[in-house]
């Protein structure tokens, strides 16, 4: 039985887990090792009951240990609570590259401290333990890397596996190379892509301001991930270096084969592609974080009057919609504004749609 958990690095994961793990385990004791105003919040929130001032400390007793920081510093972190762990003492991390930490850990931690690599594919667009969420993994997947000598990680560590479930994530077992070579095509390939598109249009505004002032919805929800700072991703660069190669190497081939059949005018073979794309994605359950899935759009005209958000919002909740996202495209005083509303699907938003032109409010898809 778990009792004791250690968590290097109270961030946005961090804090999340500790949330998430107090909310369903009341006979948890959670302590964190972190700077010490990051801990004080993290306790402020009820993520913590007790702060440590080293990593040695916080390790001290502990039934699990769960390192949440960037690459570098956690295999530095494996180095130091090596001596200090206890017989049975289980220890994991939630990096998103994970052979080189699942390497170093078996070649360090003493054979009675089993690791086992972890990943949760849920995030939010800011960090910190302020932005720290107990729903943040709720439907999503999440990677466990176990062991190679355990036959069935899901049976060899029930109490670990437990806590993961009752996080609302759902476990996926893989090695670790199998998840980094994954990881580089679903996740560090489109951060870079995202990246590129955004330095791209960047450059063309250079020369013409009005190239990001027509930038629409595709160009954004595309380039959404582009804010991550490069802190986060300095150290999974590296560490992945090998996949995501692979992946941009891949990648380019099929921007090449599209550039061919456009000089080529070959529009039935784009079509194709088109038609393979969008029935692959379609099939990706659209209840699991893991994948981002497209949210459907609609847009409300909301006269410039007090109460008039308000009004439209009401609305909506009366009909038993969720509105996902909201954006102000543009306003005019003492006339009113355009809003973006986006929905799980295309039936939501038709019915939203519906439900505001019922209630006399001006509303419309593309």
């Amino acid at each position: 039985m778990i009792r004791r958990i250690a968590i290097l690095g109270v961030g946005l994961i961090g804090g999340s887990l500790a949330l998430a793990w107090k909310k369903v385990r009341d006979d948890l004791t959670l302590v964190g090792y972190d700077a010490p105003d990051v801990l004080d919040r993290a306790a402020e929130r009820g993520a913590l009951d007790e702060k440590a001032a080293t990593p040695e400390a916080a390790v001290e007793g502990a039934d699990l240990v769960v390192l949440a920081t960037p690459l570098a510093p956690m295999l530095r972190l494996v180095d130091l609570i090596a001596p200090h762990l206890a017989p049975g003492t289980l220890v994991t991390d939630v990096g998103s590259v994970k052979t080189p930490v699942v390497e170093h850990a078996r070649e360090v931690l003493p054979a009675s401290a089993p690791f086992i690599g972890g990943h949760p594919m849920a995030g939010a667009e800011r960090s910190g333990v302020d932005h720290a969420d107990a729903l943040l993994f709720e439907n999503a997947t999440y990677v466990l890397c176990p062991p190679p000598d355990a036959d069935d990680a899901l049976s060899a560590y029930p109490g670990f596996v437990d806590l993961i479930e009752g996080t609302g994530a759902h476990v996926l077992l893989l090695d670790a190379p199998q998840h980094d070579e994954i990881a580089a095509a679903v996740s560090h390939l489109p951060q870079l892509l995202a990246v590129l598109l955004m330095n791209h249009a960047a450059a063309l505004n250079d020369a013409d301001d009005a190239v990001l002032r027509l930038a629409a919805g595709g160009f954004r929800d595309m380039t959404r991930i582009a804010s991550s700072p490069f802190s986060m991703w300095r150290d999974v660069l590296i560490a992945n270096q090998g996949p995501i190669l692979d992946a941009l190497g891949s990648f380019a081939a099929h921007l090449r084969k599209a550039r061919n059949r456009l000089i080529e005018e070959n529009v039935e073979a784009l079509g194709q592609q088109f038609s393979e794309a969008r029935h692959v994605r379609n099939t990706i359950p659209r209840d699991t974080k893991g994948f981002l899935h497209p949210l459907a759009d609609i847009y409300v005209f909301a006269e410039d009057r007090p109460g008039e958000l308000l009004a439209i919002i009401q609305t909506l909740y009366d009909a038993g919609l969720n509105i996902k996202d909201i954006e102000l495209l543009k306003i005019r005083e003492g006339t009113g504004g355009a809003f973006r509303m986006s929905f799980t699907d295309d039936e939501e938003a038709n019915t939203a749609v519906e439900a505001l032109t019922n209630g006399e409010f001006i509303a419309y898809r593309l």
